[in-house]
């Protein structure tokens, strides 16, 4: 069971160690609220304003969320080369460096700026508040307070315009290379199917019809060759049949009418026939009618050549030799030379058709492929198309929200409240400090004497004495403290807590007045310790 009145005793009876310790805390916490500087805290806000043009009118490429941007801003400024240059800027640690003797280190300003510059972001999200940003920061003095935060709040603007429009710089920029790759592209899947078409004229599959339609032609014109081949070979056969048989073949003036005319001539004038024919039935533009004239313009060209252009006097000359010549050949010989042409004729056309049937069949077969391989042409060209006019489409809308980047028409921030140099210091809290000392002061001295009692193992109760000498007594009488002894205690109480109040306060000051700004002293201090580098705020 738990004996109240016995600790009680025990507290009172180390009651000066819990006064003692009492007082140096409070000590403690009186001199470090009457030394350490006052910290001065400047606020700035900032509010994150939406686009002023409807993204239905004109839309900016920057899709950056707010609070990520803010956050992105935030990063950036907080770099170690910006707050450096900030620090030698505006002489921050000027007075700090002046009490102490001694320079921060780069490491030990960007830690203590980045400690005591805050960024507090509230609002927005899917709620559809405003965004709201507050702009802090702590300094020794209420113009270097403003004065910082003030250009944290600029490096931020700067900061803000320098990313929206290098983001909408580099969506443009990435478009107009995007355009002109793709033209390139183009150009050269167009340029390849000009040379595929140019390189395989006669084989492509919009002429395939034409193409079928000459073959049948020429297939029709092989026919009829082979007809009039087999009909001139039946009638030189009969010819020289009548010849050795009687000794005569007919009548001279019809074959002399005949020979009048070349066999290219007799063949023109078969083909005009055939064509006026054909024209009756067919359409003037059918590929049949197309191939006649083509045959009949190619045996003009042909007769002219024979010819050699030959003027009237000349032809007389010809037509006389002729003449003469035929009077001295015999009609059989005549009719046999007659026949002997057309047949060499009939053998030339057969050749030339021939050579052209197998051209076409050989284009015929070649079609499907080249169709297949057009079409794959065609449709990478029609593929390339479509991103080139969506890359076109897309530069047009960066070009736009550029514009409205560079015009600052986009979302943007704006400063609703510049900081002004604080009138009150906002630390340190001076009747904290103190209160802390009292109750550190306080929970030291019951540690203390818990300790000590925890540590003594003395007999102070009869309990102790049944428990340790397994005897029980029949009385016990407490130590009795005179009135001389009572007051000797409480004056030796007093004038320990005078003089241990009066030690501490008075080192802190002569510290603080005569070797070091105590600040600067607890800075180093916590410095020493292991894995810390902190600077106390206010510095």
């Amino acid at each position: 069971m738990l004996d109240l009145r016995f600790y009680l005793a025990l507290f009172i009876r180390r009651l000066p160690y819990f006064m003692i310790l009492t007082v140096a805390g409070a000590a403690i916490g009186v001199a470090l609220a009457m030394t350490l500087p006052p910290s001065y805290q400047a606020q700035a806000r900032l509010v994150v304003e939406s686009e002023q043009i409807p993204d239905e009118l004109a839309a900016s490429t920057v899709r950056t969320e707010a609070r990520e941007q803010l956050q992105i801003i935030e990063q950036r400024i907080l770099t170690r080369d910006i707050l450096l240059e900030m620090a030698n800027r505006l002489n921050i640690y000027a007075d700090r460096n002046a009490r102490s003797g001694e320079r921060l280190r780069p490491d030990q300003i960007v830690t203590d700026l980045r400690t005591r510059i805050r960024i507090r972001t509230t609002g927005g999200g899917r709620g559809g508040s405003a965004t709201l940003v507050t702009v802090s920061f702590s300094a020794s003095s209420p113009r270097l307070a403003s004065t910082v935060t003030n250009e944290v709040v600029t490096l931020m603007l700067e900061e803000n315009v320098r990313m929206r429009t290098g983001v909408s710089g580099q969506t443009l920029e990435f478009f107009e290379q995007e355009v002109a790759r793709l033209d390139e592209e183009l150009a050269r899947r167009g340029a390849e199917i000009i040379q595929f078409q140019e390189e395989n004229n006669g084989a492509l599959p919009d002429s395939l019809a034409f193409r079928r339609d000459q073959l049948t032609a020429a297939q029709q014109r092989l026919l009829q060759l082979s007809r009039e081949e087999a009909s001139l070979n039946d009638r030189r056969t009969n010819l020289v049949r009548l010849f050795e048989a009687t000794g005569s073949t007919g009548n001279l003036t019809a074959a002399s009418a005949q020979v009048q005319l070349s066999p290219a001539e007799r063949r023109l004038r078969e083909l005009e026939e055939r064509l006026t024919a054909t024209g009756a039935v067919l359409a003037f533009d059918n590929p049949r009618i197309r191939v006649l004239r083509a045959q009949i313009d190619a045996l003009k060209e042909q007769i002219a050549a024979e010819k050699n252009i030959v003027t009237d006097e000349e032809a007389e000359v010809a037509q006389d030799a002729q003449e003469t010549e035929t009077q001295k050949m015999s009609v059989y010989d005549i009719q046999l030379a007659d026949i002997d042409s057309q047949l060499a004729f009939i053998a030339t056309q057969r050749a030339e058709i021939e050579t052209e049937m197998a051209d076409l069949r050989e284009a015929i077969e070649a079609t499907p492929n080249n169709a297949i391989f057009l079409d794959t042409l065609e449709r990478d060209f029609a593929a390339t198309r479509s991103q080139y006019d969506q890359a076109v489409t897309n530069r047009a809308r960066a070009e736009t929200g550029d514009i409205i980047e560079a015009l600052s028409k986009g979302e943007r921030i704006s400063v609703i409240e510049q900081a002004v140099p604080p009138a009150e210091p906002t630390s340190p809290d001076r009747p904290k400090l103190v209160a802390a000392g009292v109750g550190g002061g306080m929970m030291l001295a019951l540690g203390f004497i818990a300790l000590l009692e925890f540590l003594n193992a003395s007999i102070r109760r009869p309990q102790d004495i049944i428990k340790q000498l397994e005897i029980t007594p029949l009385g016990t009488l407490p130590y009795i403290r005179t009135r001389r002894d009572l007051f000797r205690r409480r004056l030796l109480l007093l004038l320990i807590l005078t003089t241990v109040s009066g030690v501490i306060v008075g080192a802190a000051w002569g510290i603080n007045e005569y070797v070091m700004p105590l600040d600067l002293v607890l800075d180093k201090v916590m410095r020493q310790l292991p894995s810390i580098d902190f600077i106390l705020p206010g510095q």
